[in-house]
């Protein structure tokens, strides 16, 4: 830390050996207004402290009145994210001084650099700083000198913490702390002049509430994006460029303009935030742009109220949700609701969309082939109905449909399916396409049930409008069969899957990579059947095919490669399945970025191979990052959250953190059994984990047993008697019937079961 005031003065006075009760160990900085050691408490309570000393030559009335204001303001202090004061005093020459907490962290922005934070990371470290601001200000109490290097970054548990130190230049807001707390020199122009507001540079400077730290917290934020400041002061002077700020002359452009501006500097820049120029300055224009420039406003009435505002807007942002610091228009909210929920929606609304095109690109064909004025008629009023029908499905202004516009997925596509039905009943060609559709997006919500029985409806409607060997029923039987797989039924998606490859083969030739899509679903179910062999062979096919037909960084082939890895897992060849699925990782993360939804199975299956090794603690790391995906993706009850929250429990489990596992299976068992079939061999995974648990936590046997035997009759009926899953849960269960004195019941049940091996 290199605290300095705007004068850019430094000490070089000669350091003493103590001050107070305190043990000098080194100086951590100098600036214009006193010097800050490193420090070792001596009395009975041992600890360091950052010691703050005002300095000889500044000891004046109006120093000393900033500091009073300082040392009291930060006494009321008691947040996570402001450093504590510890104790005040004088030294023997009358110097005041004080111990705080010592921060052992690195500068913001340093921080962000150095661990490549992507730019959602650092919006949430970002608003955790808010946070720490509008507590300070609730306590009556100004910053007056917000700046990347007085926000410290730690690490607590893994996870960054920040904490805004140097409350030197604080000012009571509204309750006077003392006598000399508004006492300011007339002309003296306290705080940083890169991040300071425009009523601070005034030259009076009296005129100053919180919505000045808001501004700073706008040009903190800015450089975080952007890597670069609104409005460098270099190349000016330091009094043209505060006279400049104090009119409201500066004009920073937009954190997407300034960045787009950087030229050479934008892959770096881009690089420090885990992605590229490209997508950076996607990223960064439109939400962020808003907030930032609320923020900055030079009439401070037009800012964030308060920095708990700043901080929701960025939480809104990062949810998908409308953020106040923009005009709230219908496209707009419409454009944030199907971002939240994209897995489903978004689905919907870009395969309606191009069913739009279709259809009008099908009108101009047949103007253009057949110069027949009635088929152009016909055709265009086709588009019209399909555009109708996407308008009204995404209609929300009318509270009475919309119960004021709290419109979810699951009721848009609830819409859709009956007004498909109903509205597209005479053209069962556009009414089959529209049915794939929201089939598939039910897929996506794990709405299993409801997605199956909207496929097959789509099945008929196409096999009657285009016959039973058309490629799109083709399509239909493939999303039907992993419909029926992910609910359960495994030899039922077996014949729809069989029919689909029939159909792609026939018309497309068996290298064709739309074949190598229904093989991977093959492959993937006999991976579920435990028939790894057969899997491996198809997803090899898979591969053959897609590596002769697409590039070498197409996200399909990732997918095939860690689709592999998990045969390779099942199978016990750790280091192949390993080697694949990073692989396929290092596409995804290339093409796609570090946080998108696609990576989540590719990093749970990583986890899982670590597991397997006994890696548990290179394992939860992966499982918590795609918790994290899954929660911002997914409405909580999807059967993908139950999956993560399986394995956390698991991880939790075997680091004896018992306390954090239970309800993590807890959750996990609810969500399943909501979900799926009741015999869904899945239910049993979480019930064998619980069991597991609930033997080694101590005490609850009975429970335990339960739990077993349950997952035995599941996993025994699904999958049959002598399936390894099967042979897990009766080694299990036989574990704990041996631990509480049962050993004859255990070596029953284990003959018992390997009889049928």
């Amino acid at each position: 830390m290199q605290p300095t005031d705007v004068t850019g003065v430094s000490s070089q006075a000669q350091h003493p050996d103590t001050i107070g009760p305190y043990k000098i160990i080194r100086v951590l900085g100098e600036g214009g207004m006193g010097t800050v050691y490193e420090a070792a408490e001596t009395g009975a309570v041992r600890r360091n402290v950052a010691l703050k000393i005002v300095r000889v030559g500044l000891n004046s009335h109006e120093v000393r009145a900033r500091f009073e204001a300082e040392r009291q303001a930060l006494a009321l202090m008691d947040h996570a994210g402001i450093a504590k004061v510890l104790q005040a005093g004088e030294t023997p020459e009358g110097e005041p001084f004080f111990a705080m907490e010592l921060v052992k962290g690195m500068c913001l922005t340093d921080y962000c650099d150095v661990k490549r934070l992507s730019t959602n990371q650092r919006l949430e470290l970002f608003a955790a700083v808010c946070h720490a601001v509008q507590h300070a200000h609730q306590k009556g109490v100004i910053h007056r000198d917000l700046k990347p290097s007085n926000v410290l970054v730690t690490e607590q548990d893994g996870k960054p913490q920040p904490k805004v130190i140097d409350f030197g230049i604080a000012k009571a807001l509204g309750l006077q702390l003392t006598d000399s707390t508004l006492v300011t020199r007339a002309g003296f122009a306290v705080g940083t002049a890169s991040y300071m507001s425009p009523e601070q540079a005034e030259s009076s400077g009296i005129d100053v509430d919180t919505r000045s730290d808001i501004y700073s917290l706008g040009v903190i934020l800015y450089e975080l994006l952007v890597g670069r400041l609104p409005v460098e002061p270099s190349g000016q002077g330091i009094h043209a460029f505060i006279a400049r700020l104090a009119s409201g002359e500066t004009n920073a452009p937009r954190p997407s303009a300034r960045f787009t501006g950087l030229g050479k500097f934008r892959a770096t820049i881009a690089h420090a935030r885990r992605t590229d120029p490209e997508h950076l300055g996607r990223d960064l224009k439109g939400d962020l742009d808003w907030i930032v420039m609320k923020a900055l406003d030079f009439d401070r009435s037009r800012r964030y109220e308060s920095a708990f505002a700043m901080a929701m807007d960025i939480e809104r942002f990062l949810i998908h949700q409308p953020v106040s610091a923009r005009p709230p228009t219908p496209v707009y909210r419409l454009r944030k609701f199907v971002r939240r929920n994209r897995v489903g929606v978004a689905a919907t609304s870009a395969a309606v969309l191009a069913l739009v095109i279709g259809a009008v690109f099908t009108a101009v064909g047949m103007v253009r082939a057949t110069r027949a004025e009635a088929a152009a008629a016909n055709e265009a009023a086709a588009a019209r109905q399909v555009s109708d029908f996407l308008v009204d499905l995404f209609r929300v202004s009318d509270p009475g449909e919309s119960r004021g516009n709290a419109v979810t997925a699951r009721e848009l596509l609830d819409r859709g399916a009956q007004k498909s039905l109903v509205d597209l009943s005479g053209r069962p060609e556009l009414q089959g396409r529209m049915m794939q559709t929201i089939g598939t997006a039910y897929v996506g919500l794990g709405l299993y049930g409801a997605a199956q029985s909207q496929l097959e409806q789509a099945l008929r409607a196409r096999e009657r409008a285009l016959g039973p060997t058309n490629v799109a029923v083709a399509e239909t039987e493939l999303s039907l069969g992993d419909a029926i797989r992910d609910h359960g039924d495994a030899a039922s998606a077996d014949s729809h899957y069989a029919r689909a490859l029939r159909i792609r083969e026939t018309a497309l030739g068996r290298e064709d990579p739309a074949v190598a899509r229904v093989l991977a679903s093959i492959a993937g179910l006999r991976w579920q059947q435990g028939r790894n062999a057969e899997a491996e062979t198809l997803y090899k096919r898979v591969l053959a095919i897609d590596q002769r037909k697409l590039s070498a960084d197409d996200t399909v082939l990732a997918k095939d490669f860690a689709s592999i890895g998990v045969v390779y897992w099942a199978t016990g060849r750790y280091a192949d399945a390993e080697t694949n699925m990073r692989r396929g990782l290092a596409i995804q993360e290339r093409r796609l970025g570090p946080e998108h939804p696609r990576l989540a199975s590719t990093l749970n299956n990583l986890g899982g191979v670590y597991w397997s090794e006994g890696r548990y603690g290179d394992a939860l790391p992966l499982y918590e990052r795609v918790r994290a995906i899954f929660e911002r993706t997914f409405d909580p009850m999807h059967p993908n959250v139950a999956m993560i929250l399986n394995n956390l429990g698991e991880t939790y489990w075997k680091l004896g953190r018992y306390a954090e596992a239970e309800p993590a299976f807890r959750r996990a068992l609810k969500i399943k059994e909501a979900r799926m079939k009741p015999g869904h061999p899945s239910i049993a995974v979480t019930l064998n984990g619980l069991a597991g648990l609930l033997r080694d936590a101590g005490g609850r046997t009975a429970e335990s047993e339960a739990a077993y035997k349950r997952a035995l009759r599941i996993r025994e009926a699904a999958l049959g008697p002598g399936d390894p899953k099967v042979a897990e849960t009766v080694g299990d269960y036989a574990q704990l019937l041996r631990g509480t004195g049962r050993a004859q019941e255990a070596d029953a049940l284990v003959k018992q079961y390997s009889r049928s091996r």
